[in-house]
Formats: C-alpha cells, structure tokens, sequence
C-alpha cells in the first residue's frame, strides 16, 4: 500500500470526471438528486422541491411522501434518530433498485472517493506496509519531501505529530488521514531505524506529489515492449503517451498492452489509448441512453505513434469499463489480438451530480457500446448481490480454466470490420484463452501474501545488503541473483513469526514460485518496478502465452 494510494492485488473502483458530465465511469454506491433536495426541504423547511418533467406527479408524490415518514420519525419516534444517517441508508437502498453502479457518496467519504483517479496529491511522498501493526516505509517517493528529508527504505513510523501510531491497529485510510495534508504545512515524524535503539525525529514540509497509472514500461527483448496500466486517472493518457514514445525509442517493433487488473477510470483518456493505436476515423465506442441526451460516439481523431506493427492485449476477469472500451475498439477494429479471460462486463456511464450538503450522486445516465454494436455491460437483473458475486459464479463454474461455451451463442454473435467474429453477452471475450494458473498455489503461499511476510522479507534482506545490492546492475540481477535454499530456510522462520503455519507439502508445491516472487520483491526495493515485473513475468503463465501469440498477432496487423 502507499500514501498515493496505489492499491496491489485489488480491484478498485472507477470515479467520474469531476465538474461536467465526461462519459466517466465509477464503481460504489450513491443517492437521487431528488432525496438531496428532498432533505434540504425537511431540514431547512424551504419549498425547493422541483418534480421530474418525466413523471411530475409521481416524483411529486413520492417526495411528499418520504418527507412526511422523516418529518413523523423525526418528531414521533420513541428514540432519538440520526435523520441524515437515516437518509443516507433510505438513499442506498433506493439505488440498489436501480443498477449495481449508481451509487452514493457522503461527503465524508468524497475526498478519499475521488483520490483514487486524481492526478497527484499533497503529502509527504512514501510508499508503504503496514507490517505487524507497525509502519513500514516500502520506499520514499524520488524527488519527494520524504526522500529530501533522509527517509529511508525499512523505515518504521512510530509517531506522527507526537501520537503514537504503532500496535494501535492503524488502517490504510488512518495513515492517509496523517501523513496527507495542504502543501508547506509540517507533519513530524518519528522513526526507529535498524540497528539504532532511540526514535530519530523528522520535521518533513508537505509538498504536491504525483500518482502513477502506468506502472512499468520495458523492452521485454531486442523488439517487444510491455506496457502495464494500472488505471485510468487523470495523467494515465500522458504517463502512457512518454512509456510509447521511449519504446519505440529503443527500437520496440511490436507491444504488449497489459490491462488485467484494472478497474477503468476516465473515458477520455481510454479513447486517447486506443486512438493511438487504431488509424483513419473509425469509432472508437459509442453510448445510448434514454432519449438522445447522453448519447455520443468517439472516433480516431490524430495519427497514433502505434497504429501498425503487431499489438497484444492482455484482460482478465479484474478488467472493467475504461479497459474494456480500449480492449473492444482494438478488437472490432481488428487492431489486437485479445489475450487472457472475459473481462468484468462494466459498460454504465454515471454522472457526478453534486448535492447540496457535499456529498454526491453518481448516476448511470446510459450504457457503452464496442463500434460493432455489443454492449460491454454484463445483465444485472438476479439482483445486486447476485451480480456482486458474478466473479465467484465464474469460478465455481470453471469459466476461470476453460472457455465458457455457454456464452459463445448465435445471438450474441457480432463480427469486426474485417469479418472476424467476436461474441457479447458482457464483458470482452478474448481471442485467445489463458486459464488462471494454479499449479503452484497453496494455501500457505496465501497466508504469506495476506500477512505481507515476502513484502517483510523482502524490504528486510535489501537493507542487510544494500551496498551490495545496488552496485548491481538490473541485468545483472536478473541473470545472476538466486533466492537459496539458505534464504528460503530464514524466509520460513519470519513466516513463523507473523503465525504462518509451516506446511511441508503446501510449501513444496509452491517453492519455486515463492521463490521467483522473493526475487522480484528485493528487486523492487533496488530497482523499483523495472526490477520487480520482469521478474514476475518469468513465472506469469499469461504473459508468456502473449509472447508465443506474436505470430497470430502479426497476422490480423497484416489483415491476413
């Protein structure tokens, strides 16, 4: 975790554009903007009420009718009522009639909300853990307050402005509520650093700092770049447009576009991916809502830096709206091969819609459509509980291992602009499958991830040979580092320590993936993301299909 909120192995929500309404898209629960205006009726007891001009007398005598219940709860009740609580549980449960996406957010919750997609943010520039209860700094931000002020790697925050924050259950939100603040105001920080018994203090000035969507950019061999975007925020376009740009630099020839994982974002900059990619003026994607209102298409507009030479997609199941608006333009346009798992299927538009007490509605105001006419929402009709649990549907009914067949029906059928035929029914079907990987699962090896012990070893045996470790070069790391037997047999008793049961046969199906995952985790603490995803990569089963799908893929760039 860190204080830029970047969120490992999760899948996070979609936010709207801010303002105006943008084609954005978001995933979490909201109210009407009528209930808004219904409680500044009640409570301010000011006529300001205005009707649907859909339904004027229904909408009319709805809010008459929900005022009058708060009014005689409010007065009548025989215990004292939280009535905005109240309000906001009644405006919930209305929602969830609507749509799994249209939700709402009570301004107390708004800023840490729309956080997630910002362009940058205010604070003091760490990445961290929360190991044991304590404070971990994973690394200071480069060219960050942290950094300037001598924060190190394996850094333990014991007190900010003299409260104690260790063994006290902190939260990922509680270190945001600290560590987070307006620029040039002073947050005191006291450290304990390895092999030094007294608190070291630290008075570091807030400053602007900014998140990160593309993840990692690098050449996988002498012609094939990568590209992981972790989402689509408010600098994902530029972030992505300089990793091409130095790509190509190098020499890239053909791309591998990694979008598994990520939730979506701002359509805008989805389209400006995909036109990158795709040439002329075809569409990109399109929306309908009721009556032409929110209706719009978005076609290639400008010369790409990409649009020939094979391109490979990489989806999965955790890939949602923005993703797959890219993913389905690439594929209808015959512009990408699709390599992994049906995608999420989030294809509704909401509206941020402000409300006068600071908190806002998100409301879905029409649905996304790929150029070849399928719609990338998923049905919703069992029920929001039903559709919160379509992931552990897909599992127990092994679409995660093999193909879903069932999906795979005439009437759902559509073609690409060349003929090729693709499938609807929610979410993007990829060209070529990839099962999820389970070889070298076990229960164990989750144990160790949910109590972050290879992040604690990790960060552990980079600070007991840091001077060595970082007179290496990537390259040579990469081809020369080994996590021994001897590591893994220290390894095993930090395990023990944080309550991981050692299991004999557990341990053994997962060992040698273990093991590459120690390696890229110490070379993330050297070399940063450029040293942990090309490690990872060498035991990612869907990344080396990508890699053995170049020829397919060369084909559909040549229209064969």
């Amino acid at each position: 975790m860190s204080e830029e909120t970047r969120h490992d192995h999760q899948e996070q929500p979609e936010q709207p554009a801010q303002g105006r309404h943008r084609n954005s898209l978001f995933q979490v629960r909201l109210p009407l903007y009528i209930a808004g205006a219904l409680l500044a009726g009640v409570l301010l007891g000011a006529n300001t009420f205005s009707p649907s001009d859909n339904n004027p007398q229904a909408t009319a005598k709805a809010y008459l009718k929900f005022r009058d219940v708060l009014s005689y709860i409010d007065r009548d009740y025989v215990d004292t009522v939280d009535t905005e609580a109240l309000t906001d549980h009644a405006i919930t449960k209305m929602l969830e009639k609507l749509d799994p996406h249209t939700s709402y957010i009570p301004s107390a919750d708004l800023a840490m909300a729309r956080s997630y997609l910002e362009g940058d943010f205010e604070g003091i520039g760490v990445e961290f853990n929360i190991f044991k209860d304590t404070i971990y700094v994973i690394t200071p931000l480069s060219g960050g307050p942290s950094e300037a002020a001598g924060i190190q790697s394996g850094d333990k925050i014991i007190k900010v402005d003299g409260e104690n924050v260790a063994g006290i259950g902190i939260n990922n939100e509680g270190v945001f509520k600290r560590l987070r603040g307006p620029k040039g105001t002073t947050v005191n920080l006291e450290i304990q650093r390895k092999a030094n018994p007294k608190l070291l203090p630290f008075s570091i000035s807030r400053n602007k700092i900014p998140t990160v969507s593309v993840d990692v950019s690098y050449m996988v061999n002498n012609n094939t770049g990568y590209i992981k975007v972790s989402r689509f925020s408010a600098n994902t376009f530029e972030e992505f447009k300089q990793s091409l740009t130095a790509l190509r630099k190098k020499g890239m020839q053909q791309l591998i576009l990694d979008l598994r994982g990520n939730p979506g974002g701002y359509m805008d900059h989805a389209t400006r991916m995909a036109d990158e990619f795709i040439a002329g003026d075809k569409m990109i994607v399109y929306t309908d809502g009721k009556g032409t209102r929110y209706d719009s298409k978005s076609f290639a507009r400008t010369r790409g830096d990409f649009e020939s030479g094979p391109l490979i997609v990489l989806l999965d199941e955790g890939s949602a709206s923005a993703s797959e608006i890219v993913a389905g333009a690439l594929q209808d346009n015959d512009r990408a091969l699709i390599v992994g798992r049906r995608s999420f299927g989030k294809g509704l538009v909401q509206m941020p819609i402000p409300l006068n007490d600071g908190s806002e509605l998100r409301l879905t105001i029409s649905r996304y459509y790929t150029p070849s006419g399928r719609s990338i929402q998923k049905p919703y009709v069992a029920g929001a509980e039903d559709y919160q649990k379509d992931l552990l549907h897909r599992l127990e009914n092994g679409e995660f291992f093999h193909p879903d067949s069932s999906l795979f029906v005439d009437s759902l059928k559509y073609k690409t602009t060349k003929g090729r035929v693709v499938y609807g029914g929610g979410g993007i079907m990829p060209d070529v499958f990839v099962p999820r990987d389970t070889t070298e699962l076990s229960e164990y090896l989750s144990q160790l991830y949910n109590k972050n012990v290879l992040r604690e070893y990790a960060l552990g045996y980079y600070n007991d040979n840091r001077k060595t470790l970082e007179k290496m070069s990537f390259d040579k790391f990469n081809k020369s580092f080994v996590v021994t037997d001897k590591m893994l047999q220290d390894f095993r008793r930090v395990a023990a320590q944080s309550d991981v049961a050692y299991d004999e046969a557990q341990y053994n199906r997962s060992k040698e993936l273990l093991r590459n995952n120690l390696k890229a985790f110490i070379g993330r603490s050297v070399y940063g993301n450029e040293g942990f995803f090309p490690v990872l990569h060498e035991k990612d089963e869907e990344f080396q299909q990508a890699l053995r799908q170049f020829g397919q893929a060369q084909r559909l760039a040549r229209g064969a």
